[in-house]
């Protein structure tokens, strides 16, 4: 590995705050890069290489079958470096400084609905104990405030705070926000607590959610969870934590909250990002409308 991009490693994790895998992915797709100009250009360097050489690079990822998509992932992260190379005046001008994102076909996510949410919380039979606590206060908390998977795993005993209804999220970037809970959330902590309190071993104990082990729960167990209780009650392809989330912007607007306050409970840092959430809401107006009006025969 390069000694620039080593220095980019470090900038990323200390200055910028990227967590471990942001820093992985990006440089794996740096060093995909590297292989290729070893290959084709033998060797020519990072802090030497035109838009030319990128553009080959870009048409032999095509050649191979890779999506739009992934292309314009390896182009970001290329391009953050030679930022970063800017930044630190080792280049002057930005290869990519023209480069235009290739065009992608936006894929529409199909929330759950308000029923399968219903049957996933209230008609499926959870394990008695401490498991079944934990299962269904985990889909709760996703459908209910909107967090990210990384930031339920990363949740804390002193994140909770029942006398205010309150939950204390670290989002992307090490930014902290506040959350409320509803009443019935509350108890539902309490009654889990009362079951993490008893498990025989507990190994990790300032987290909040623990397996039956008394480690962490971690991204696969998340995963596997949610997709596990949502395939009994959806056909839907996604059953993801994400898909959760999702959900739960839909469902807000779809009962008429504003999209501020949307964006300031996902802990969007624009609008921009939260307004992907309003096509499914459209597509839930257009079904009402058609439904409801007089002159729809």
């Amino acid at each position: 590995m390069s000694t620039n991009l080593v220095r980019f490693q470090d900038y990323l994790l200390k200055e910028k705050n990227y967590s471990l895998h942001t820093l992985q992915a990006y440089c794996k797709d740096i060093e995909f890069f590297q292989e290729f100009l070893q290959l084709e250009y033998d060797s020519i360097s990072l802090e030497e290489v035109s838009y030319t050489l990128i553009r080959s690079w870009i048409v032999s990822m095509v050649e191979v079958g890779l999506s739009n998509a992934s292309i314009n992932r390896k182009i970001a992260s290329l391009k953050a470096f030679y930022k970063f190379l800017l930044k630190v005046k080792i280049i002057e001008v930005s290869p990519l400084s023209k480069h235009k994102t290739l065009k992608t076909p936006k894929k529409i996510q199909i929330p759950f609905s308000e029923d399968e949410l219903n049957l996933v919380l209230n008609h499926i039979e959870y394990k008695e104990g401490f498991e079944g606590e934990r299962d269904k206060l985990i889909v709760d908390l996703f459908y209910t405030t909107g967090i990210r998977r990384s930031e339920l795993i990363g949740l804390q005993l002193t994140s909770v705070d029942l006398s205010s209804k309150t939950l204390k999220v670290l989002g992307k970037r090490n930014k902290e926000r506040i959350l409320p809970m509803l009443d019935v959330i509350c108890e539902q902590i309490k009654s889990y607590l009362g079951y993490r309190n008893k498990l025989e071993v507990i190994n990790d104990e300032n987290n909040l959610f623990l397996l039956s082990n008394g480690n962490k729960i971690n991204e696969t167990f998340v995963y596997r969870l949610i997709n596990s209780y949502f395939s009994n009650v959806s056909e839907k392809v996604k059953k993801s934590p994400h898909m959760l989330r999702h959900t739960f912007a839909t469902h807000m607007l779809n009962r008429g909250a504003d999209l501020n306050s949307i964006k300031e409970l996902l802990g969007h840092s624009s609008l921009a990002s939260t307004q992907v959430y309003t096509h499914s809401s459209l597509m839930e107006l257009k079904n009402v409308y058609k439904n409801a009006h007089p002159r729809n025969k």
